[in-house]
Parts: C-alpha cells; sequence; structure tokens
C-alpha cells in the first residue's frame, strides 16, 4: 500500500482570497490552449486572428462553467438541488461535470462560429488538440484535493484517502490524468502533426477520451448519491457511451464531406 501524500489544496492565501491547486491547474489548462491557438493561428491551420481567438476563449470560457455547473445540478444530484435551489449558483462548494462542460464549449463555440462564420470544426480541432493539458493537471488537482477517489482494492498501489474510510483505494485520479491527459494529448499532438480533415481530430479526442474514461471508471468510486444507473455503469459510463457515439458521428460526417467543403 503506497502513502497518500498530504499536500495542502491552498498554495496561497491574501485575506479572504485563496490561491488553491486545484484552480491553478486548469488555468494552465486555459492558457495552454490560448498560447496554442496563438501558435496554430500564425502556422495557418487556425482560421482565427488574436482577436477572434480572445473571443472564442471567452465563448468556451461562459460555455464550460455553465454546462459543468448545470448538468452537474440536473444529471448528477438533481434531488438535493430541488430541496436547496439556493445552492444552484453555488460552484465554490463543489460539483462540477467535465461532460458537462464539454457540451457547454461545443455549444458556446458552435453559436460563435455560426455568429461569425467561422468552421466550427477547425475551432473545436484545435481546441481538443491541448485539452489534455487541463484535463491531466485537472486530475492532479483532484488528487491534491482528496476528491473522486477510486473503489477499494488490495493491490500494492491502493491509499487511504483521508475522507474516504480506513479502507486503501485505487488512486484513479492518477489513472486519469496518465490517460486523459498525457496518454491523450500525445495522440491528439500525433493527429494534428498529420493534418487531417476537418473534424477528425474532435472526433478522435471524443472517442479516445471516452474509451479511456469508460475503463477507468471500473476503478472509480461512483458518485455516492447515484451510484450504479445501468446495470454495473455508473453515469460517467453512460455518458461516455454517448460520448463515444458523437465521435463515431463527428468522424463518419468528416471523412465524407468533400474536401473543398471539409477544408472551409
Amino acid at each position: 500500500m503506497l502513502t497518500y501524500p498530504q499536500i495542502d489544496p491552498v498554495i496561497l492565501e491574501l485575506g479572504p482570497l485563496q490561491l488553491r491547486w486545484y484552480s491553478l491547474m486548469y488555468v494552465i489548462g486555459l492558457m495552454a490552449v490560448y498560447y496554442f491557438f496563438r501558435y496554430a493561428s500564425r502556422k495557418g491551420t487556425l482560421k482565427l486572428s488574436d482577436l477572434e481567438i480572445e473571443s472564442v476563449m471567452l465563448y468556451g470560457l461562459i460555455g464550460m462553467i455553465a454546462g459543468a455547473r448545470l448538468t452537474y445540478v440536473f444529471v448528477y444530484n438533481f434531488d438535493h438541488y430541488m430541496q436547496h435551489p439556493d445552492e444552484i449558483l453555488a460552484t465554490w462548494k463543489g460539483g462540477l461535470s467535465f461532460h458537462g462542460a464539454i457540451m457547454g464549449i461545443a455549444l458556446a463555440t458552435f453559436l460563435y462560429a455560426r455568429r461569425h462564420k467561422k468552421s466550427f470544426l477547425n475551432i473545436t480541432d484545435h481546441m481538443v488538440t491541448v485539452a489534455p493539458v487541463g484535463l491531466g493537471f485537472g486530475r492532479i488537482g483532484n488528487f491534491i484535493n482528496g476528491e473522486l477517489w477510486g473503489r477499494v482494492t488490495e493491490a500494492p498501489i491502493g491509499m487511504i484517502f483521508p475522507d474516504a474510510g480506513p479502507f486503501p483505494r485505487h488512486p484513479s485520479q492518477l489513472y486519469e490524468s496518465l490517460f486523459e491527459g498525457w496518454i491523450l494529448l500525445a495522440i491528439m499532438w500525433l493527429f494534428y502533426r498529420k493534418q487531417p480533415r476537418t473534424g477528425v481530430i474532435s472526433a478522435f479526442f471524443l472517442i479516445f477520451y471516452a474509451t479511456f474514461r469508460f475503463f477507468i471508471e471500473f476503478f472509480r468510486e461512483p458518485d455516492s448519491q447515484l451510484g450504479a444507473i445501468l446495470g454495473p455503469f455508473s453515469m460517467g459510463q453512460v455518458l461516455c457511451a454517448i460520448m463515444w457515439v458523437c465521435g463515431a458521428i463527428i468522424l463518419t460526417f468528416a471523412v465524407n464531406t468533400p474536401a473543398e467543403k471539409n477544408a472551409a
């Protein structure tokens, strides 16, 4: 059994303000997307100016927060928030859904692209190329917070998390960081280097993320308020299955669209 490292989740306190590792991880992820957008714009693969990059980042940020929170409220913990509607906007108390964040970002980016006559899939292809940076660091932030731990295990890699009872558990946050973060980043970068048809990178991001997350969920403790919802499968796995299908649909669309339209 490994020893869980006690790391203070707060990096710095200035009066009532706190800088937390978890928040810093997502700031790093957002900055990675921003600077990659600028790099790709100068390279000519992303069809956005610097000002348009800032606009689409703002759209995406709003969509991400709204989608992540609303999906958690209405999909993961509906009964609680119907009894305590005053807590729906209390994001500082926790409760965000990655799948919801993806939906929110996609919708916000689609609205931006439609309004400004840009290629939605050209933007998302570049977004997902480096999005695993935020995912990889974000799961490390979950680990530091001692949250979203894994199922009880007798494996040597098990750890006793502070608020998860007396039994060792899988450090599933680190599994997710490795596969959904750094391995997925390597895969996305390889696809970007090959410059496939527009939409292919977005499709494979959804497919690979959903595949990795689906299997890692077998090591992760399901949300206590939900448990397994479809046979042995968790809500996360059900959403991953939907995500995988969406990726397959986008891939089919991308490879069957005439090249001149696909490049628009």
